[in-house]
C-alpha cells in the first residue's frame, strides 16, 4: 500500500495542515509505503523543519519538479504571472501518480489528475488548508474527492449542502495544524513599547482583501498612532508575484511595493515571507485581530480576544455564510474608521462578542483529546485498506 502526501505551492502555508498526519500515520506503522513528495526546495526544506530536522522512520521524501523541456520553457515564460509549475507537474509526473493507492492533498488543484489525466483509479483524500468561511471552499469539485477529512460541523455541512459531498465521504477530525503549528507566545517585542498589537491579515484575493483598496491607508494609520503596535502579515502569497490572480471569481490586483518608511517605524514589523507566517506565531501573539476573509481569523479565536474587519468591497455579510466569521467583530468600511472600529472591538468585546467567538470557533472545529492529525491518521489507514472511517466496509458493511 502505497499513501502519498502531496505539497505542490510556491510557497509553505500549506504543510502544516497535512504533515502532521503523514507523521502521525507513520507513527501508527500500519505497514503502507508513507510518501512525502514536494514540488519545489522551499518545501522540501519546509518539510524537514517541521518533521524535526530529519525525515523519521516510516517515511520517504522524494521531489518531483518539471521533467520536459516545454514545462520548463511554459514555467520560464509564465512562471512570474502565473502558477504555471503547480500545475505542470502534475502531467510530468503522472508515472508517480499512477503508482499511488492513496493520495493525501491540501488543495482542489488536484484533481486535474482525475478530471484532465482520466486516473480515476487514484483514491484522494482532502485535507484543506484553513477552515475559513469563503464560498471556493465549498465548491462543487470537492465532491470530486474520494473523502475528505473536515475540520468540523461547519465544514461537514456546507461541503454536504453545498456541494452535494455525499455524507460516507465526510469525517470529522479535527485541525491537524494545531498540533503542530504552535507558535510563540510573543513573537515580537518592539521597542520600547508595551501597546497593545494589533495583527493586520489581509488575504491576497483581490475580490474580497482590504489591501488593494484600503492597505496603504491601513500602514499610514498605524504609522502615525502612539497607541498601538502593528504586525503586518498578510498572506504569504500576496508578494510573492508581481499580480494576484483569482479562479473562483477571475480577478487581478497588483499588490505593489511597500515604502522604506513602513519598515523603520518602530511600532511596525512586517513580515511577506517567513515560517512565522504559518506558524500561528502572529495569531497566538497579536492582541487584536485586524483582517478581511482569511481563515487566520480561526485559528486567532482559538484564543478568543477582540477582532475587527475591513469591508472595502462594499460586500453585504447578512445572512451569508461566507463571511460568518465577521459575527466576531464589528466591521467598518474604510481605514478612516479605524479609531472608531479598534476602539469598538476593544470595549464590545466580553460583553458582545466573546461568546460569539466560542460558538463560531466550537461549530469550526470538533477537538477532542486525542491529536487531530492522530484522528486523521486512522481515518486515513482505514481508507487505506477499503473501510470508511466509522467501522464500515466500503460497500457499507461493518468491519471487523
Amino acid at each position: 500500500m502505497r499513501i502519498g502526501f502531496l505539497f505542490n505551492h510556491d510557497q509553505i502555508h500549506q504543510m502544516a495542515h497535512s504533515l502532521p498526519v503523514a507523521m502521525a500515520l507513520a507513527r501508527a506503522d500500519t505497514g503502507a509505503e508513507i510518501i512525502v513528495a514536494t514540488t519545489n526546495d522551499l518545501l522540501a526544506h519546509e518539510a524537514i523543519r517541521l518533521m524535526g530536522g530529519a525525515v523519521p522512520a516510516g517515511i520517504r521524501l522524494i521531489a518531483l519538479g518539471l521533467r520536459s523541456p516545454a514545462s520548463r520553457g511554459l514555467n520560464a515564460v509564465l512562471g512570474s504571472i502565473l502558477p504555471a509549475a503547480k500545475l505542470l507537474v502534475y502531467r510530468d509526473n503522472l508515472d508517480f501518480f499512477r503508482s499511488l493507492d492513496l493520495l493525501v492533498v491540501t488543495e482542489r488543484t488536484s484533481l486535474i489528475l482525475k478530471t484532465r489525466y482520466g486516473l480515476s483509479s487514484l483514491r484522494m483524500v482532502l485535507t484543506d488548508h484553513g477552515a475559513g468561511d469563503r464560498a471556493i471552499g465549498f465548491g462543487k469539485s470537492a465532491a470530486l474527492f474520494d473523502h475528505i477529512l473536515a475540520a468540523g460541523p461547519k465544514i461537514r455541512d456546507r461541503l454536504t449542502r453545498e456541494a452535494g459531498v455525499c455524507p460516507d465521504r465526510l469525517t470529522i477530525t479535527g485541525y491537524p495544524k494545531f498540533d503542530i503549528a504552535v507558535g510563540q507566545g510573543r513573537p515580537i517585542k518592539f521597542r520600547g513599547s508595551n501597546r497593545p498589537i494589533v495583527l493586520y491579515n489581509p488575504h491576497v484575493s483581490p475580490h474580497l482583501s482590504s489591501w488593494y483598496t484600503q492597505g496603504p491607508a491601513v500602514l499610514d494609520y498605524f504609522l502615525g498612532s502612539d497607541r498601538y503596535n502593528l504586525i503586518f502579515a498578510p498572506h504569504i502569497m500576496m508578494f510573492e508575484r508581481r499580480m494576484a490572480v483569482t479562479i473562483d471569481k477571475l480577478r487581478f490586483g497588483r499588490p505593489g511595493k511597500l515604502h522604506a518608511r513602513y519598515a523603520s517605524a518602530p511600532n511596525i514589523h512586517i513580515d511577506l515571507g517567513s515560517a512565522a507566517l504559518t506558524d500561528m506565531s502572529y495569531t497566538n501573539g497579536a492582541d487584536i485581530y485586524l483582517g478581511d476573509v482569511s481563515s487566520q481569523i480561526y485559528e486567532f479565536l482559538k484564543s478568543p480576544r477582540p477582532c475587527l474587519f475591513l469591508n472595502s468591497q462594499g460586500i453585504d455579510p447578512d445572512r451569508d455564510p461566507n463571511f460568518a466569521h465577521w459575527q466576531s467583530g464589528p466591521v467598518i468600511a474604510e481605514a478612516g474608521d479605524l479609531d472608531r472600529g479598534l476602539e469598538e472591538a476593544v470595549a464590545d468585546h466580553p460583553g458582545r462578542y466573546r461568546s460569539v467567538q466560542r460558538r463560531l470557533f466550537d461549530h469550526t472545529f470538533d477537538l477532542t483529546a486525542e491529536p487531530s492529525s492522530a484522528r486523521a491518521a486512522r481515518a486515513i489507514a482505514c481508507l487505506a485498506r477499503g473501510d470508511l472511517p466509522d467501522g464500515r466496509s466500503a460497500d457499507g458493511r461493518l468491519a471487523h
